[in-house]
Parts: C-alpha cells; structure tokens; sequence
C-alpha cells in the first residue's frame, strides 16, 4: 500500500500559530516537509477573540508552510484548549441484540454514539468521548472487548466537554482562512501523542504544557488517558508580571525572561545587573536578575500548584492511582531555566522535559523538536493517523473491486472453453471453490495484510 498521504496540523495558541505539514515516511516515522509560523493576535487564554486577526495569523501560517513545502494545504487538523474546556466520567452501556455474535467495533461505535448524545449543559458541547475500561456481561476491566461473547457491553467513559461557541469560532476562521476542518482535538491530547512514551503512559504520568495563554493537563495511567484540564495561565502571566514589577513595555518584558530568566532565584547573584534602553530619551532602567527570578519564581510556582492541585484531585496520592512516571513538561514555557528542578521541588515529583522528536524522521531539522512545537507535531500525527485507517477502508474497497473483476473475467473465459469443449451428458464435476469463496478469501487476505 503506498502511503504517501499528506497530513497537516493547525495549532492555534495564544502567542503563536502553527501550520505544520507532514507525512510518514517509510519506517512510519514523520517526515515534516514544512512548518510556517505567524504571530497570533486573536486568541486569549487559548480562546478566539478577534476573528478577523485570527483568519489572518492562519492564512499566513499556511501560506509560509505551503511556500517551504511546495504543497497546498486545504485540510487541516486543529486543537483547543481554553478555559472553557473541562472533562467529566460517565459510564454506559449497551444491550446487544444477538449475544451469539463476537463484539466488533460497531458495537463500541454503537455505545460511544450513545454517549455522545448525553444532554450537557446550555451551551456546551462534546469534544471527545474516551473509553476507559469496558465490562462485558459481568466482566470488569477489559481494555479490548473486540472478539469476546456477551449481551451486555458496558464502558466508563471519559467525557470531554467544551463551549459550543468557541468550537464553532475556531471552525469559522479555519473555513474563512479557505480551509476545511478535518477534526478538532483537544490540545493535550495531541500533546501527549508527540511527546509521551507508551511505557510512561502505563506506569502513570502527568503532562503539562505550559503555552502562552494556558497550561494545558493530562494524565494517564495503565495506558489510559484519566484527567484532562486546562488551567487559564501560561506563560504570557509571567511577562505581564515582568512588565508590571519592572515597569518596562511588554516585548522587553519577553525578551528578558528568554534570556535572562530562571524560575529558581537562588541562582543569582545581587550583583548581576542587566540595563534596558528607555522610551525614547528616557534614561536606560537597570534591573538585577534577582528581582527578576523572584517575579518569575512567583507566577511559575502559581501555575505549578494550581496544576498540583488537579493531579491530587485525580488521586496521584491514593495507591492506585500513584503517577510512578511523574510528570513531563513541554510547551514554550518549559524552555523556561531551571523549571524542572522548581516543579520536582514543588511536587516531589520527578519531572522531565518532553521534546517531540521520538516520532520525528531522523534527518528532521532540530527546530522541530523543540518543546514549543509539540502540539502541532501531535495534530499532525492525529491527522496521519486517521487518515491511514481511512486508506486502508478505501484500499480494501478497491481490492474488493478488483478481485471481483478479475474473477468474472476468468468466468467469462471459463465458460468460452466450456462451450468449445462440447462437453458429454456426464455431469461436469464441481469446480474446486466457487468464485465467491475464492473472492471472501482474497479479501480476507488483503484486509490481514492491511492490518
């Protein structure tokens, strides 16, 4: 099957949007043929609020990852994130009508639409309806039902829930900026697919994406996604800060946190001194980077307790649900100095950068594996993956086609020597299998190798 299917990634964040296109390469790694950045002016906190300045970030970012690519880009897959986002657990079940039959995925389609249709408050609307584990008859805790008997097929679900006008803002621009929406993911979700390990994922672990606008949470355990939140602070609160404590305008106020920042203010010395041009004529401000690692110290371990906060609600203290893999940072504000050290001081837990580059080809640009861009490699990898699951339906369709094609060809000549033979009265001996079987079989080989 050749699988040069050609996926993109829209991450529209707070300070920054990315269009990222991607295909896979042949060690099913991704092949990143080109990315185009543009400064997002439309979205606070993770949630449009200027469509017209929005639709122009995204035309922008496309065009610059189309011109690197030499691609045109008309589908893309998009995240959200916002303070509107919370996720709830539901459970529910079905009643199979022929308990004779083995479960198949219809089934679980059948249940998980079922849980798509639960009434949610006015206004809000569902996003993601996530197995968990499934029951069958009175068997509890099976992750894959597929193939086993029984009547009744039951599920706890994890429900993500988010505001309907929001979704519906983000659809607008992308289908102004002249693209269409293929699926809208939740941001740490597509997170977590680029950066987390499926051994981290089993063990337990909490990701937190620090963005510009949010901070965005998953946690995971038994290869489970179990929580998701967002919390409505990024990185942006702590430039405000600088800006405020240090009265100097906003882009210095970024800079010097880039540069000069550490969430640990042990580190410097009252002696470092770093002096700043003032407005026009104004005399240069001097600051030390003392006061300035005491700002940033401030707002950092804000975020990080309100996140603590979310993971021993999910339960990261009781036995069960212990997080043995401890959390993972990524997003642009885990480039932040010493940030690791501070949330392992903070949490006692213990805490690693994530880079998105394990999925990445070997020869890709190490730009791409920076923190910042784990999102949009992770809805890059969303979009990929539906779509090969797409191509194989599509593939076994047309092999189906052709099989049958070819055996009615062969019936027709079949019948040409049938005739020639003049054959006598004796009844002619069953032929070995009959199209139809021989046409099952190709299929079912086709679809094995399809897998």
């Amino acid at each position: 099957m050749e699988n040069n299917k050609i996926s993109v990634g829209l991450d529209i964040g707070t300070t920054k949007i990315v269009a990222m296109i991607g295909r896979k390469n042949e060690y099913n790694k991704l092949e990143i043929l080109g990315i185009g950045k543009a400064k997002s002016l439309g979205v606070k906190r993770g949630v449009v609020s200027n469509i017209t300045q929005t639709i122009q970030s995204i035309q922008q970012a496309v065009e610059e990852a189309e011109s690197v690519s030499g691609h045109k880009i008309e589908e893309v897959v998009v995240g959200i994130a916002g303070q509107h986002i919370r996720s709830l657990h539901h459970s529910d079940y079905i009643t199979r009508e022929n308990s004779d039959e083995v479960i198949d995925e219809a089934d679980i389609d059948n249940l998980v639409n079922q849980v798509h249709k639960l009434v949610m408050l006015p206004g809000e609307e569902i996003i993601h309806v996530l197995p968990q584990e499934f029951k069958v008859d009175s068997q509890g805790e099976i992750k894959e039902p597929v193939g086993m008997y029984g009547g009744r097929l039951e599920a706890n679900f994890h429900v993500v829930v988010g505001q309907v006008s929001s979704i519906r803002n983000i659809g607008r621009c992308v289908k102004s900026a002249g693209l269409d929406l293929f699926k809208i993911t939740l941001e740490p979700l597509a997170s977590a697919a680029a950066v987390l390990s499926q051994e981290e994922k089993e063990a337990g672990v909490a990701l937190i994406d620090i963005g510009g606008g949010t901070t965005d949470l998953a946690i995971f355990k038994d290869g489970i996604i179990r929580h998701t939140a967002v919390i409505p602070f990024g990185g942006n609160v702590i430039t405000e800060d600088i800006k405020e404590g240090c009265s100097i305008i906003e882009k210095q106020a970024e800079l010097l946190k880039i540069k000069f920042g550490s969430a640990w203010p042990g580190e410097n010395k009252e002696t470092e001194i770093v002096s700043i041009p003032g407005l026009r004529g104004r005399e240069p401000k001097e600051i030390t980077l003392k006061n300035l690692s005491k700002i940033i110290h401030a707002r950092v371990q804000e975020i990080i307790e309100h996140v603590y906060l979310e993971i021993k609600n999910y339960g990261h203290e009781t036995a069960k649900g212990k997080l043995i893999g401890g959390i993972v940072l990524t997003g642009g504000g885990a480039q932040l100095k010493h940030l690791r050290q501070l949330v392992e001081y903070i949490t006692g837990m213990d805490a690693r950068i994530g880079y998105p580059n394990e999925h990445l080809a070997g020869d890709s640009d190490d730009a791409l594996s920076s923190p910042a861009y784990a999102t949009a490699v992770g809805l890059l990898m969303e979009g990929l993956e539906k779509g090969t699951k797409q191509q194989q339906e599509e593939d076994a369709l047309k092999a189906a086609e052709e099989a049958l094609a070819e055996e009615e060809n062969e019936l027709a000549d079949t019948d040409q020597k049938e005739v020639e033979k003049q054959v006598s009265e004796e009844p002619s001996k069953p032929r070995g299998k009959s199209f139809f079987d021989k046409f099952t079989e190709r299929f079912k080989d086709f679809l094995d190798n399809a897998e």
